[in-house]
Order: C-alpha cells, then structure tokens, then sequence
C-alpha cells in the first residue's frame, strides 16, 4: 500500500478539496511514507523510467538533483529486491562525502520504515567504510568504487550500479570497460549515470548506444529547490557564456577547433588529493596576470592569480596547485597573490609588466615588502607564449590538483579558459586572464630552468 501512493503530479491534477481529503485521510506511517517516497517527490525528469534499456544518462547542469536522483534510484532498485549493486565515483572521497553520506546521498534518503515490494523489512543501511559497503537488513548490498582504480573491479559482478559524475572520471575508459564486465547478474543489468557533460569519448560512446536512455535537465529545472539569490548569481555571472551553457543548461560541448588544450589534455592532466600529498615540490610560485584596472568594477578584466609547483622527481613536472583569480582593486589582489605566497610556502611571486609600467612591482611591494620577486615582460602574443606549455601538456608533463567542483580554489574555470584558448586566438568571452599567469607560472617552472626540456 505505502509503495502505491499517487505521486505529486496526480495529486496536483485533483480539485483542491479532493486533495485535502485524501491528505487528511492517512495515518501517520502513511504520510511518513508519503514524504519518503521518490515516485511522490521527483519531478517526471528525475524517475526510472519504463521500457527496455541498458544505460540511462542523467545529463544534466549542476543543482539538477543528479545525487539525490542516483542516490534514490538506488534505494527504489533495494525496494524492487535487486541485492548486488555497485556505486562508482569519481575518487574515494567523493564517494564517502557525496554518494554515500552528502546531503543527497544514499543515507540520507533511506527510511527507517522502508520495506522491499515483497513486504521484508529494509530500515537504514549500515555503511562500512573499511569493507566499502552499504548493506540493508534484507541482505541487499551496495559496493563502493573510486574511478581511479579501475583494477578493484576485476572479479565482482552486480545486478545494477550507480556511476557519478563519469563526465570527470580521469579513466573513464578502463573503469567502463572493466564495468562492463561486471554487469551480468539477472535478467535485466542496467547502469544509470549522472553527470554533468563534458565532451569526452567514453560519455559520447554511451550516449550513442540505442540502448542508452539520456535524459538532458538545466539546473534551473530545479528552482524550487534552490536558494532564488542562489539562481540569480549564476543568471548574472553565467548566463550565455560558454561555461553556463555546459554547467547549468547541460549542453555537450565539443573541443574548439584548434584548441591548444582538448578536454581529453585536461582530463588526462587531473591528479587526486593523494597523488598530490604525495609528491615533493622543488619550487612553488605564484603567478599574476595583472588587468591594469584601477579598481574592481564589474566590467573589468579579472586578476589571474595561479599558484603551482616543480616536482622534485626524475623527470620533473609541473603541478597546477590551486588558483586564486579575483575581480578586485590592485590593492585587494596585491593583498591576496602575497596571501597565497605565503599560504603555499612559495619561492617566487612572478608578475607580468604590462602598460601599467612599475605599478606592479609597486602593489606588490606595497602589500608585502619581503616577497621574492620577479617581474616578465611578454615580448610574443598570448598563443606564442601558451604553444610551448600546451606542448608539456601532450607530454604528460603537467598535473592539475582535483580539489573538487565545491572548493572555491578549484581549477575548472581555469581549464574551461584554457579549453577557449586556440592557436590563433582566444575565442572565449573577455581576457584570458588565468590562462595568462598558469602560462607565466609554467614557463618559469619548466621552461626557464636553463635546461634543455624537449617539449616539441
């Protein structure tokens, strides 16, 4: 009885004292069930829908309800009696904090009164975090897997899974592949995939297959949701931009033609936390691409700040540390590249000399007297100077930090740049401004070593 109620969109259908009858007519337990029940709550674009398939692609902007859409599609696959099922995201982490335990995650939306549609009491799942398992009181259990190591999943074999945020996956081909694999228990294995897009061959490829479902959503789908000054930031900032097309209007956007950076350099470029923790940095600078602007009117340029490191390895590499960009006045970004010389530990602050004369070294100097200083001068245009970089890029020879699409320091609106950049111009709006200081920052890492670094 409690899995058959109406859903919202039936409710919503009946005259207003039919409604408010059947309200008033359920227990207590029923309208607990009703409040926990996905069927009642998703808008049409959020449920499993009917029909044979293989695949189903939740390809949709950020803010959609993609988690709580997977996470709630996994408990209806728990309630309909399916036992072995695996959850894949995009590192560890992301697993433990958004899959299983965010706000949207699968505990979050577990019931202590669910029941399976055979009547078998199911309760909140126990998480184990040394075994990597969700398991419920009927015997059904979820595997957990980070898409960094596609190994683990040689061997298991799953009625159903759950993949999250494939669009970023760093080897999305090896963990599809070997997924596939695993996918051959009942009559009926299906993966349902919740990302947002991004232009890589893997997603592509499972889009295309006829036994694929995609179901496109724009994060404003989801408005009454979200916080309205929340949507109107985004509105202001992202609206018609290249950006907001991809991350709130959910459009598959392919590489620029003669891009310096394709999304698979990008992709293939992202680093874990760990891998990160891992590696012993030689030096660590920080990088301006000043504006020129006197103050931190909207309509100006924004300051690239980008700070990265040299690997103290055999074959040295640049690492992409974080980037910490603002749109402010010389004396606020002065102010903030010295705070994150000093945040990083960096040996050099290394600022581009531009129209504005020696007004650079003068913010700089003005902030924080003691910073080690270095000043650039661009004697070639944007795309000469950006070539040689790309080119450490094809070579494997630079990492981005992964932090995350919620740190505030996150490296996406840089890469979206660098995605923008061709070998004639910029095709982005405004200026390449983080481009500019990762270029800065790079050269003077790799490329000014007095060395002889073979990047063509």
């Amino acid at each position: 009885m409690l899995d058959a109620l109406p859903t919202a969109d039936d409710l919503a259908q009946l005259p207003d004292d039919v409604r408010e009858a059947f309200f008033a007519s359920l227990s207590g337990l029923e309208m607990d069930a009703l409040l926990h029940n996905w069927d009642f709550l998703a808008r049409q674009n959020q449920r499993l829908p009917g029909g044979e398939w293989d695949n189903l692609v939740f390809d949709a902007g950020r803010g959609f309800g993609k988690t709580r859409t997977g996470s709630e599609i996994v408990r209806r696959w728990v309630k309909m009696g399916y036992k072995r099922i695996a959850m894949i995201g995009q590192d560890a982490e992301d697993v433990r904090k958004v899959m299983v335990l965010g706000e949207s995650g699968l505990l979050a939306c577990c019931w202590q009164g669910d029941h399976d549609l055979s009547g078998e009491w199911m309760g909140i799942p126990k998480y184990n975090p040394s075994l990597k398992t969700v398991t419920w009181n009927n015997g059904a259990q979820v595997s957990l897997y980070s898409a960094e190591d596609p190994e683990d999943l040689r061997g298991p074999q799953f009625e159903k899974a759950w993949c999250d945020e494939l669009g970023k996956w760093k080897k999305a081909r090896d963990v599809w592949d070997m997924l596939a694999f695993c996918m051959r228990l009942g009559d009926s294995p299906q993966t349902v995939i919740t990302t947002t897009p991004r232009p890589i061959e893997t997603l592509k490829e499972i889009e295309a297959d006829p036994r694929t479902i995609t179901v496109r959503g724009s994060t404003f789908d989801n408005a009454a949701n979200l916080n309205p000054r929340f949507l109107e930031r985004l509105r202001e900032r992202y609206e018609g931009t290249r950006l907001g097309r991809q991350e709130l209007y959910a459009e598959m956007l392919d590489d620029v033609p003669g891009a310096l950076w394709t999304w698979d350099m990008i992709n293939a470029a992202k680093a874990s936390p760990e891998e990160i923790k891992a590696l012993e940095f030689q030096r660590i600078v920080v990088s301006v691409d000043p504006s020129g602007a006197a103050d931190a009117k909207s309509t100006s340029d924004e300051i690239g700040i980008i700070v990265a490191g040299r690997t103290n390895e055999p074959k040295p590499r640049a690492v992409v540390l974080t980037d910490w960009t603002l749109r402010g006045s010389p004396n606020e970004w002065g102010k903030r590249a010295c705070h994150a010389y000093h945040f990083h530990g960096a040996d050099r602050l290394v600022a581009e000399r531009n129209f504005g004369g020696a007004m650079v070294e003068f913010v700089v100097r003005t902030a924080d007297e003691m910073v080690a200083y270095k000043e650039v001068t661009a004697s070639h245009g944007k795309v000469a100077r950006a070539e040689p970089v790309s080119a450490l890029y094809e070579q494997g020879r630079v990492l981005h930090a992964n932090l995350g699409k919620d740190d505030p320091q996150n490296l996406e609106p840089l890469e979206e740049q660098m995605s923008r950049m061709t070998s004639r111009e910029y095709v982005g709006e405004g200026s390449p401004d983080r481009v500019d200081a990762l270029v800065w920052a790079i050269t003077d890492l790799m490329l000014d070593q007095g060395e002889e670094i073979d990047v063509w």
